[in-house]
């Protein structure tokens, strides 16, 4: 065990600044683009709802699964009181853990941890695949382990520092599309049940305010981990 811990703590060499520069223009291209857009969306649905999953055994609500769905959406089924603290941290959670994972593995990044994040990455996914409650969720959450897995077992170090850089941006980035494409949705009136909306229902706030609160604290963990990262 003390010889596992010491290869997932074991520190890196900084990266060329180029690997850094290069990894956030690919993960600017993936989020900006629709098509590869629409192929990883679903890792940040999986971040969503793994947000909303936590937040909900942290307040101690009972949660009874997770459903992800090929269109990229997803949802998170918790039972408890329909309100209170415990239900509106829950529904707050979602669109903040994109981001706030971003940042968190920038730091680690930003210290050279990369296998402690890459390990850090496939329990998640376990842990999300323990929740999960239908077959295509499954299924996403076992091709993204896999390949989590096979990176860290076959590639060498060089490769899994850009990969990781390129998964650290994409949370970030990929954490703020989400928001504005919620924004456009809410003012067609086609998001009456989104984060925002059950959030505004909860408390005497209106549902605009929370999106402007998403994108404060997405920007913030942008701005945070471009500053850990700065190759400079």
């Amino acid at each position: 065990m003390d010889k596992l811990w010491a290869q997932l703590i074991e520190s890196q060499p900084a990266p060329a600044p180029w690997v850094v520069v290069v990894s956030a223009l690919a993960a600017l291209a993936i989020v900006s683009f629709s098509t590869p857009w629409q192929l990883a969306r679903g890792l940040i649905t999986i971040a969503h709802e793994g947000g909303h999953a936590v937040m909900a055994l942290l307040t101690r609500r009972k949660l009874e699964g997770i459903r992800l769905h090929s269109d990229t959406s997803g949802v998170t089924l918790t039972r408890g009181r329909p309100n209170g603290p415990g239900m509106v941290l829950t529904a707050l959670a979602g669109y903040l853990a994109p981001p706030l994972l971003g940042l968190a593995a920038a730091w680690l990044t930003d210290q050279g941890r990369i296998t402690l994040l890459i390990w850090g990455m496939l329990l998640f996914l376990v842990c999300m695949l323990l929740l999960i409650r239908n077959l295509y969720g499954a299924l996403i959450l076992l091709a993204a382990g896999g390949a989590v897995f096979a990176l860290s077992m076959y590639a060498p170090d060089e490769v899994q520092q850009v990969v990781a850089f390129v998964v650290v941006w994409f949370l970030l980035f990929g954490g703020v599309r989400p928001i504005l494409e919620l924004q456009r949705k809410r003012r067609r009136r086609q998001a009456r049940d989104s984060d925002a909306d059950q959030l505004a229902r909860l408390t005497l706030l209106p549902g605009g305010f929370y999106v402007f609160f998403f994108l404060l604290v997405a920007g913030a963990s942008v701005a945070g981990a471009a500053y850990l990262m700065n190759p400079l």
